[in-house]
């Protein structure tokens, strides 16, 4: 059995238990602060709680942990430094936390990459899974964010598909043999990524089952697809076998649960209640300002963690 395999299975991808203690630990910045932990394993960001915890990566990591988030990711991490990487990976090791997503590779948001067929732009994106195959076994990481990029104007749809079902096959093959995951993000058209490729959870979907690897999986974000085509529990439900990471945020504004329209506490005990025990990464803003705001995130996934 693989490292993939083995950590969507055996619920490894959770190293601590994630059922709340309701425990205090002592102080943490001025802070009272929360050891309890969450029923999902949701992944906060850099930046999130600056306010309280500080500049220092370190220390926010630190915050995190002691308000009950037992995953991080961070999008930018392969620009990090070698040495910021290893010392994020260690602290994160100190304390039992797991590492979520990172971006894998370039994005192109305004011309086609994957959707062309142009096998130089191919081949760049594999040498570039190929170097996040290197930042994800320094930080300890699973999942790595694929974004196909622009669509073709001047191509077919099909064809389209067909062009980037041959990028994600190859990349496939680098991952697998690690145990490492590509999860492919659809992105909504509306408010923030006009002229992406993909979309919707069943082209992803169907995309997944044509490159046919456990190496290529879908990322849920639910903010997105809220805008795209609503309808969350029913296409979780039938995108379920290939869904290995969700992400977070409410709709209008992008910013924590209970800000928006979706219903977080019938989507998670959803999730839930389903045996995910992976992450959950909470990809938004802060809807209040300072260091009320990030606590006020923290009561808001108390809130609709309740079930």
């Amino acid at each position: 059995m693989n490292r993939r395999d083995f950590i969507r299975k055996s619920g490894a991808a959770a190293t601590l238990p994630v059922i709340g203690v309701a425990s205090l630990h002592g102080v943490s910045n001025g802070q009272e602060s929360r050891r309890d932990t969450f029923n999902l394993n949701y992944a906060s960001h850099f930046g999130m709680f600056k306010e309280n915890a500080g500049q220092d990566l370190i220390d926010q990591i630190q915050f995190m942990y002691d308000h009950g988030f037992r995953s991080l990711e961070d999008n930018g991490m392969k620009g990090r430094s070698i040495s910021d990487q290893n010392k994020i990976a260690k602290k994160m090791s100190q304390l039992g936390m797991n590492m979520g997503v990172f971006v894998a590779h370039k994005i192109y948001w305004k011309e086609p990459n994957l959707t062309n067929g142009d096998k130089i732009l191919q081949d760049e994106f594999v040498k570039e899974v190929k170097e996040s195959v290197e930042v994800a076994k320094r930080v300890n990481a699973t999942w790595m964010t694929v974004v196909p990029g622009f669509v073709d104007l001047g191509k077919e749809m099909g064809y389209q598909t067909a062009n980037l079902v041959d990028a994600l096959r190859r990349a496939s093959d680098v991952l697998e043999p690690h145990g490492l995951v590509m999860v492919l993000e659809p992105l909504n058209w509306w408010t923030n990524h006009a002229g992406q490729f993909l979309t919707k959870i069943p082209q992803a979907y169907e995309i997944c089952r044509a490159v046919d690897n456990p190496s290529c999986k879908i990322l849920f974000d639910i903010y997105h697809q809220q805008i795209s085509e609503g309808n969350l529990i029913p296409n979780i439900d039938m995108a379920w076998e290939e869904i290995d990471y969700f992400q977070i945020g409410d709709n209008p504004g992008r910013k924590e649960p209970t800000t928006g329209e979706i219903n977080y506490r019938n989507v998670f005990k959803h999730i839930y209640d389903k045996g995910f025990t992976g992450i959950l990464g909470m990809e938004h803003g802060n809807s209040k300002p300072g260091k009320a705001g990030e606590m006020a995130v923290i009561e808001a996934y108390r809130k609709v963690d309740v079930f």
